[in-house]
């Protein structure tokens, strides 16, 4: 019997060391994912507080929770089957997804930049459609464009994360993947909807008769606006380095593998270079090599997002004249 029942206890543990292998990987494959998704992440955490600004107080949190519900859908729901199909029937689609993606990313960062410069009062945020509208129907409406951007970013997301994680086994894809959804949804709109309250918080707390928690109150309601611009410019910051990022590694699967394409490697090669040079310096070599990188991965960014925005914009302009 003690013979028998040791057995059983060492089947357990043997059990136990397997599922707690299999966790560290998925927490692993989960970990680097998330932190290669988190340009895109960023962005989404920076776009989504302008679907709730404008709105009551008393509806802040439901419209964020109703964009929520509609992100965690669009991940669980539609995405991360489609990304696990993928993998196991079409695993050289990822290569060219990754490519639309990163290009994606660079070209609307490329865009938000040249706006910010050269477009004036063409975009308001309330236009006579908006305030023909019902408080009820312009929510239905701004929800419903959340979830459709959510979905854009959630897809690159998903995508980022799918690569990182390919030469995992399938259940270890699957879990990963599903730990990136739940988590990143979880962080972006738990960020967003403090940021949306923030200055509710700040009017209440500057209500309050004790000085420092009066100033802090006040603190918070005047750098509400700072931060909503703040989130935007790092918000696309991070979408130029990482969609440059991901066309490099992309260009450099096509080289490696495409003998035609191997002259990519004289495209991307430099950023590389520079990331090396820089990890050569003594006792900040590691943070220079990625800042680096990052730019340099940002400039390539630019540079394909410039070649996309003059295509589909300005060459219809001058055919339009």
């Amino acid at each position: 019997m003690a013979s028998g029942l040791a057995a059983l206890l060492d089947d357990i543990a043997g059990i136990a060391k397997i599922a707690a292998s299999s966790l560290d990987d998925v927490s692993a494959a989960a970990g680097k994912a998330g932190a290669k998704a988190a340009g895109v992440v960023i962005d989404d955490t920076a776009v989504t507080p302008g679907y709730a600004v404008g709105f009551t107080p008393d509806r802040e949190l439901p419209i964020v929770a109703k964009i929520a519900k509609g992100s965690i859908i669009n991940k669980l729901v539609f995405l991360l089957p489609g990304a696990l199909l993928l993998s196991v029937f079409a695993p050289w689609a990822i290569y060219p997804i990754l490519l639309i993606g990163g290009s994606y990313l660079a070209f609307e960062a490329t865009e938000k930049i040249l706006e910010a410069f050269f477009v004036h009062g063409e975009h308001e945020v309330d236009g006579p459609q908006d305030l023909a509208l019902s408080s009820e129907e312009l929510e239905k409406q701004k929800v419903s464009g959340a979830i459709r951007t959510d979905l854009i970013l959630s897809a690159e997301i998903m995508a980022i994360a799918l690569f990182e994680v390919q030469e995992q086994s399938f259940w270890v894809q699957a879990a990963a993947l599903l730990t990136v959804a739940v988590a990143i949804t979880i962080v972006v709109y738990g960020v967003v909807a403090l940021i949306v309250k923030m200055d509710d918080i700040g009017l209440h707390l500057a209500k309050s008769p004790r000085q420092g928690t009066k100033a802090f109150g006040e603190g918070l309601v005047r750098a509400m606006p700072p931060l909503l611009a703040g989130l935007s410019v790092v918000g696309t910051a991070a979408m130029l380095w990482v969609g440059g990022g991901i066309v490099i590694h992309a260009l450099e699967h096509f080289a490696d593998t495409i003998p035609a394409l191997h002259f990519l490697h004289l495209l991307v090669g430099w950023t590389e270079a520079i990331k090396h040079a820089a990890e050569g310096v003594a006792g900040i070599g590691g943070a220079l090599g990625w800042l680096a990188f990052a730019v340099a991965s940002a400039v390539v960014g630019l540079v394909v997002g410039g070649i996309i925005v003059g295509v589909l914009h300005l060459i219809p302009r001058k055919q339009a004249h």
